[in-house]
């Protein structure tokens, strides 16, 4: 059976980027990633290409950079004053995490700093990469009203995350 709008799933997966073998992302051992379709909770490129699957079915699925994390934006690098990061141990290579102007949560990835300014790339770290999702579908099932609804899996008093695949509780 095909996955369809608005159904829980849950997959097993281990993310690399194409043609490379190093394992960027993993849950293989632990929990499902469990998300609600058409509720764009995971990139729309894994997404689509999930929807022939069943339960207990295994894929190799190949994304795109444009149906993933986008294409490199060689614009969204930013200078901002040193002062705003005091306290903060800086390191080239560092991922932070902030707020956007639309409140949402961001990570930025410090690219190079001095005395001055620190130099920040919006850019997803994944942005530009072609990626390679090896999954296993292991759950497939309708999602409740109250799933539905609340965008989340268990419903909205389920604690869980906040469905984006951001890691928060």
């Amino acid at each position: 059976m095909a996955i369809t709008e608005n159904q829980v799933v849950g997959i097993e997966y281990e993310l690399t980027e194409a043609g490379g073998s190093d394992v960027l992302d993993s849950n293989k051992g632990q929990a499902p990633l469990e998300f609600i379709t058409g509720k764009s909770q995971i990139i729309p490129g894994l997404e689509s290409q999930l929807a022939p699957l069943s339960k207990g079915e295994s894929a190799d699925i190949m994304v795109p950079a444009a149906d993933a994390y986008g294409e490199y934006n060689p614009e969204a690098i930013d200078d901002v004053p040193r002062e705003q990061f005091a306290g903060i141990d800086l390191k080239e290579g560092l991922p932070l995490f902030g707020q956007g102007e639309d409140g949402q949560t961001v990570q930025v990835v410090v690219k190079a700093f001095d005395d001055e300014k620190v130099t920040i790339d919006y850019n997803h770290p994944l942005a530009g990469k072609d990626l390679l999702f090896s999954v296993t579908v292991t759950e497939v099932r309708d999602a409740t009203a109250d799933e539905v609804l609340s965008g989340q899996v268990g419903g909205p008093d389920a604690g869980g995350s906040c469905g984006t695949g951001c890691g928060c509780h």
